[in-house]
């Protein structure tokens, strides 16, 4: 059942004792005076559904340990030690001074039971509600878009570490595997917890391993009891399969049906680092800057800097770029009521995202998507001018080709072979060839309005504001705290929540009368 916290100080709690040492203005304080008010019990009673059994932590006490955790970046058993010993956290809760914390396994208790319920991000909303409540954002009609890396918080595994823990977990999960590894399984001992005794520095017998271990691989799928299988048992035969095959290609002289296997010679996209955890990924915001990990995702308000949204995604893939993620949390901010001026760097410049903001009626103060030439120093494709009334391409020598009607595309061929501009243009033999893209009218439109003094002037002091918010994010530390999409983009809303309560009370955030309000 769910417990509650007492409406009035009690004997010897931190906050009667000590609260007028809490700096005034400071999260501990706040939480200490309005935590009830801010985490009321009715905002968790749908995680209560049985009036029977031992009470819980009282709800605002956990949502207080968890808003502070977050803010502090602390661990489940640093977080308890602190309600322990540090009289600010025991302000901030209305612990009692002499109670020891509770167990750290308290908050991954309350961490799963709003995960699984329909409002899984209940902090952050109600954050955000004091936001609205407050008027912080009345009149602010610009949202700036951001994303950042965060490194994971597990190690990244070559071919044969993944090959032989999968093969494991299978063994594990799966009812029957256990007795098809022992009959057809032969290319390593998984009882032995150590990596495979071979000659590392021995080519072939690195490629002898990997061809048994794939071959191991794929014999435990094919003889596996045909069943039906429960979630845990299903997600480690298709991590098994996944794995088994993103690294490796048919041998050098294998037609690809006899069974043998090498390493192959490409990284795959979207490839799987790490069979603890699947959803980590290879990633780099610059050439130089390489980071595995998974990638935050900001909409912020660049005045006050207030997280309006946010959302955590898989560092690569098809669904997880800037733009097509951007574009979502911007249509789900129930912070913007009408259209707004949207800015974000270059890339957040494609074509689907600009077309989606103007179909939602919101300005775009977005550094261009950049042009990409074939030669160094070259002609690009914006550089060909497009006759959309004759359908027709003309390219920076003057040539005029008819634009094919459903590729979009246009072959200047013999044209080329003379040309006094070949060289800046095309090294292909048959000429150079120009395909436009779905949205190319709209980009090349916003370049063109990118290219105005009064558009660069308000990208250059609204924009740069994002990265403030970007900064108070990985303050500290770049590393998410836990396994999995799912559990890091919780962990990301609560920081967003405590980042975004720290940055109200320094705006003047108070209680007047009973409603939220920004003192003057």
């Amino acid at each position: 059942m769910q417990g509650t916290s007492h409406p009035e100080h009690v004997v010897m709690d931190a906050e009667s004792v000590s609260g007028h040492l809490l700096p005034s203005g400071s999260v501990f304080a706040f939480l200490a005076e309005r935590r009830r008010a801010l985490f009321p019990d009715a905002m968790f009673a749908d995680l209560f559904p049985s009036p029977l059994g031992r009470p819980s932590v009282p709800a605002d006490v956990v949502a207080t340990v968890l808003v502070l955790q977050a803010l502090q970046g602390l661990s489940d058993r640093e977080a308890a030690e602190a309600l322990t010993f540090d009289l600010r956290w025991k302000a901030a809760t209305g612990w009692p001074i002499a109670a020891a914390g509770f167990h750290p396994t308290v908050l991954t208790y309350w961490r799963r039971r709003p995960a699984r319920s329909s409002r899984p991000n209940r902090v952050f909303d109600a954050v955000r509600e004091v936001i609205a409540a407050t008027g912080a954002l009345a009149g602010k009609m610009r949202r700036a878009l951001d994303s950042t890396v965060l490194e994971d918080a597990v190690a990244t595994q070559d071919t044969v570490t993944q090959l032989i823990a999968a093969i494991r977990r299978v063994r594990r999960e799966v009812p029957g595997a256990a007795e098809v590894i022992a009959a057809q399984c032969t290319g390593h001992d998984y009882d032995d917890p150590g990596k495979p005794a071979i000659a590392w520095d021995d080519a072939q017998a690195r490629a002898a391993l990997v061809d048994a271990l794939v071959g191991d691989a794929h014999r435990l799928l094919g003889h596996l009891p045909d069943q039906q299988l429960g979630p845990p048992a299903a997600e480690a035969v298709a991590l098994l399969a996944l794995v088994a095959g993103q690294d490796v290609e048919p041998a050098e002289d294998s037609d690809g049906t006899d069974g043998r296997w090498r390493i192959a010679h490409r990284v795959v996209a979207d490839r799987v680092i790490s069979v603890v955890d699947p959803d980590a990924r290879h990633a780099h915001k610059t050439v130089e800057r390489r980071i595995d990990g998974c990638k935050a995702h900001l909409v912020a308000e660049p005045d006050t800097g207030l997280i309006t949204n946010c959302a955590l995604t898989k560092a690569s893939g098809a669904t997880t770029g800037d733009g097509a993620v951007g574009l979502e949390l911007l249509t789900a901010d129930p912070t913007i009521a009408e259209p707004v001026e949207v800015l974000a760097d270059s890339a957040y410049g494609t074509g689907a995202m600009l077309a989606g903001l103007a179909a939602a009626g919101h300005t775009a103060v977005i550094k261009p998507w950049p042009v990409r030439t074939l030669i160094a120093g070259g002609f690009s494709t914006a550089d060909f001018l497009v006759d959309t009334a004759a359908d027709t391409l003309t390219c920076p020598a003057g040539h005029t080709v008819a634009l094919a009607p459903v590729k979009r595309s246009a072959h200047f061929g013999d044209r080329c072979a003379d040309c006094g501009q070949r060289a800046r243009c095309t090294t292909s033999p048959r000429g150079r060839t120009v395909v436009l893209s779905e949205h190319d009218a709209l980009q090349r439109a916003h370049r063109a309005r990118a290219a105005d003094p009064g558009f660069q002037a308000d990208y250059r002091r609204h924009r740069p504001m994002i990265e403030r918010s970007i900064a108070w994010l990985t303050r500290g530390n770049r590393r998410v705290p836990y396994r999995g999409v799912a559990n890091n983009d919780a962990w990301l809303h609560l920081r967003a929540a405590a980042l975004n309560l720290r940055r109200l009370l320094a705006l003047g955030l108070t209680d007047i009368n009973g409603h939220w309000a920004l003192a003057p």
